[in-house]
């Protein structure tokens, strides 16, 4: 009986080692696959001014590109090494999940269900947005409770639909849901009049607005329904791969928190500052825990910016969305953009 025990025992323990070794080597399988291939496919939506959409010439730009492009400097040492899958709403975690995609990153909520049921992780925030409504300026409207009864525009698959219902439930009001299938059509069969309103995330609603051929004639409602935080997805189980793309999130964030830009980071090299030597690959081997070159860090700021230039110029008050930083400001400045310290 002793020998059976201590054989059970033994069979255990093999099954056990088993499964870590098989965790260990699944861990590094996506960064293996994306260096093997050259270049990092990453999931982004379709034609969102802002977020991401092609320029006449076809190159993509907008904040989630970036975020795809910090990813890629991070592992190649070159943001231009990545394809970009345009996604819809009702596909986009397929996509990942089925291997189609390396990583998600279009604008989308990270929530409990998501990321519990889908066989996914989700990295930082990268925006912290939340949901509202945008009426047209000759409708009179000035608040989300005068919409009791309207028509409302959006799409489906996402978590839209339940906010509203959240909202006029709390405020005793109906509302008409009208779904369309692809952002053109929800664009479109709102500036026709087909609808009252159109709901979204408040980023999105000013990408939808940007579009119009008078922007001024259509005005954001100043209630924000539900919390959305943004970010980017990757497939569950792979902690090399979550890592990667969580930390050059970070990166970003820490960059400007730090004063480290695109323009002076080969100066910020010479700095004294420990952090900023361990981010930069000065001192120590951040990069070789992530299975990566040690100038990783340096490679994403050179490459992209810190966050403030990724939101400047795609979102920023300069730009046709004409976004304030609100919450996505540095913790320092009252806002909510942290990054765990690079140690």
């Amino acid at each position: 009986m002793k020998n059976r025990i201590l054989q059970l025992c033994a069979t255990v323990a093999g099954i056990a080692v088993g499964l870590v070794a098989a965790t260990s080597a699944n861990a590094a399988t996506t960064l293996e696959t994306v260096k093997a291939r050259g270049k990092l496919i990453c999931g982004v939506s379709m034609s969102t001014p802002g977020f991401a959409t092609a320029d006449a010439k076809g190159h993509m730009g907008g904040f989630d590109v970036d975020v795809c492009r910090a990813v890629a400097a991070a592992v190649f040492g070159d943001p231009e090494k990545v394809d970009f899958v345009l996604t819809n709403i009702n596909t986009r975690f397929q996509a990942l999940q089925s291997g189609e995609i390396d990583m998600l990153s279009r604008q989308t909520t990270l929530t409990f269900s998501r990321e519990v049921s889908l066989g996914l992780d989700f990295g930082p925030t990268v925006f912290y947005d939340g949901q509202g409504l945008m009426v047209p300026k000759s409708l009179g409207v000035n608040s989300a409770k005068e919409l009791t009864d309207a028509a409302i525009c959006t799409l489906p698959g996402t978590t839209t639909a339940q906010n509203l219902s959240d909202f006029f439930r709390s405020i005793g009001g109906k509302f008409e849901l009208v779904v369309f299938e692809n952002p053109d059509e929800n664009r479109n069969a709102f500036f026709s009049g087909r609808c009252e309103a159109i709901s979204s995330d408040r980023s999105d609603l000013a990408s939808i607005r940007a579009v119009a051929n008078n922007p001024d004639d259509y005005v954001v409602l100043p209630e924000t329904i539900s919390k959305e935080p943004l970010a980017p997805a990757v497939r569950q189980n792979d902690s090399n791969w979550r890592d990667i793309v969580s930390w050059s999130a970070w990166m970003l964030m820490a960059a400007e928190e730090r004063g480290i830009t695109q323009a002076n980071v080969d100066e910020m090299v010479k700095s004294e500052d420990p952090e900023i030597q361990r981010m930069l690959g000065v001192n120590e081997e951040l990069g070789k825990m992530l299975n990566l070159d040690n100038k990783w860090g340096y490679n994403i700021i050179k490459g992209v910016g810190n966050y403030g230039e990724v939101f400047e110029r795609n979102l920023g008050t300069r730009t046709a969305l004409g976004l304030t930083r609100g919450p996505n400001t540095r913790w320092s400045e009252g806002g909510l953009l942290y990054a765990p310290p690079f140690r």
